[in-house]
Order: C-alpha cells, then structure tokens, then sequence
C-alpha cells in the first residue's frame, strides 16, 4: 500500500504557516512532507517564496515526519556543493529523515544572477555532474573536481548523517525519466503516468521508490474552490515548456486569460466530493506510485486536514 504525504507549497505560504501545516498533516495521519523549493512564486497572487533550508530547520523541531525537497535545482543558482551541505545539515537535523528531490529547474528561480538559461539536454548533463559531485561529498571525503560545468576544490563536508541523502531526480519526460533510472535512488513526477514508472523501473530504477504529487482545492462550494485554483494556481494547466522557460511571475499571470474556469473544473480536484478526492490520489498507486502527496490550494487548511483525516485518507487506506 502506498504511503500518503502533504506537500508544503513555499510559494503560497509563509514559514509560520508552512510549519502549522505540517503540524496538521502529522495530526492528520499524513506519513511524510514534501516542500517546495522556489525563489519565486509562480504568481503575485500566490505572494510567498520562504528560503527552504531555513523552513526544513524549523520543520526539524515541529515534527517527526520524513522531509523532502520537490525539488531542488542544484546546478544554477546555488553550485551543488552547496547544496549537499544544506541537505547534508538538513539529513543532521532531522535524524535521517530527509531525501533530496532535484531537478533540472526553471528559468522562474535559476536565472536571477544573470547566468544563460541553458536548453533542456544541457540542464540535464549538468544535474548528472551535481549529482555525482554532491554524492562525493556525502562520503565525507575531501573532493576536488573539474568538471565539464562544476569545479569544486579541496571541499570536505564535517557535518554528516550516519548515512549519505538519498537523492531522487524528477522527470517529466523520457530524457529526464532515463536519468532518474540511471543515477537516483527514486523518481518524483507530478503525473500518474504508468509508462514512466516502468522505464524508471526498466532504467535501473528497480525496487527503488517511485514519488508523485497533486494539487487539490477541498471547499463546501465547488465553484469557489475552481475560482480559487484558476487565481492561484493557473500556470499548471499552462501547456508544453512555459514554466520552464518564463523567467518572471508576471509572464506567467500575462497568459492566465488562456485558462478558464471551465478548464479548471474539468483537470483539477475542486470540493468535497470524497470519491474525486480519493480517485485523484488511487490513480497514483495504480500507476504503481509507493508515495503519492497531496497539496491544498488557498486558505481552507483545516478544512482540508480535517476532510482528509475523516473521509478520505480512511478509504486510501481500505
């Protein structure tokens, strides 16, 4: 049976809220958290972007849940030495219950220190060398590199968990998918899709975990619940490599008139009608998912706690 997570959305919440929320997931009977890692939000209207690290700290002390960042982009704005000291610190902090997600990333967050933007097959050979740089590091060994895009010197990690991060790569394509099975110790996709499982499976992914996630709106008015999804969060229904190419929030509240509310009731979870609730989350675990999370849209947070923890999180688990 799968596992069920809540997924901590930075670019809608503050820290203070993020942290209550994964208070409420806990109490809730979620088994793990999933935390967004931005510089910006999607959209002025979702209005937050909370430095990840500094949260993961405070989600250490609130609560014993399980951490992962979805994902991280460790090759633009912050060199991948970097970033294994953070998850290496955070793996410390919370006793070996943390997992690095990465990515490739997006223009939204990589491109604010005025590097070039690099095309797709690019950003992948350099999430390869990240990868395999911020695993030296994990052994505790000093590690000097000179790579095709990384130079790393006489850089030695002091602060370790008693086991190297795992490190899971997120794919939403074949390229990205064949590197997840390749070099990672999980996949993290955003679509149950069952042929991506298996070429993860059939790419050196084996028994390895398979991680997905979606987005929801719980209201008592349905209506509400579509208007508040298209206002928050229209740039997921946006099609092909926009999001990962637009460089600014207001690029992307520009083409918000191309998503109609129509759109949203048809593609997305909206209100309180448990059975759409939990076929949304069972497509995951029958695509053959082993961790499938779930994020609220807008302010209904205990309504959407309460809703789970009674109705449909029981069925899930039937």
């Amino acid at each position: 049976m799968p596992e069920y997570g809540y997924f901590l959305s930075c670019e809608e919440f503050a820290p203070a809220d993020l942290v209550e929320q994964a208070r409420m997931a806990e109490q809730a009977g979620f088994q793990s958290l999933w935390i967004s890692d931005h510089y910006h939000p999607w959209n002025d209207a979702q209005g937050q972007s909370p430095f990840v690290w500094l949260v993961i700290g405070a989600l250490s002390e609130a609560v014993s849940l399980p951490v992962e960042t979805a994902v991280t982009c460790p090759t633009v704005r912050v060199h991948p030495a970097v970033v294994a000291q953070a998850a290496a610190t955070s793996a410390v902090m919370t006793n070996g219950r943390f997992r690095l997600g990465v990515g490739t990333g997006e223009a939204l967050n990589e491109h604010i220190l005025g590097h070039v933007w690099p095309p797709a097959h690019v950003r992948l050979e350099m999430l390869e060398e990240a990868v395999q740089i911020m695993r030296r590091l994990f052994t505790g060994e000093e590690v000097n590199h000179r790579g095709t895009h990384y130079t790393v010197e006489n850089a030695r990690l002091y602060t370790l968990p008693q086991e190297p991060v795992a490190i899971d790569v997120s794919g939403f394509g074949p390229a990205a998918t064949s590197l997840a099975g390749r070099v990672g110790d999980g996949f993290v996709t955003m679509m149950p899709d069952a042929s991506m499982v298996e070429q993860f499976r059939k790419g050196g992914g084996g028994g390895k975990p398979v991680m997905g996630g979606t987005k929801v709106c719980y209201g008592a008015d349905r209506d509400e619940a579509v208007r508040t999804v298209r206002r928050l969060w229209a740039n997921q229904f946006l099609p092909g490599e926009m999001s990962q190419i637009l460089p600014e929030p207001s690029h992307f509240e520009q083409l918000q008139p191309l998503v109609t509310e129509d759109m949203v009731s048809e593609q997305a979870v909206c209100g309180d009608d448990v059975d759409e609730h939990v076929a949304a989350l069972s497509a995951f675990a029958e695509a053959g998912f082993d961790r499938i999370y779930v994020n609220q849209i807008g302010p209904d947070q205990r309504g959407f706690f309460d809703f789970y923890r009674t109705k449909v999180l029981p069925q899930l688990r039937e």
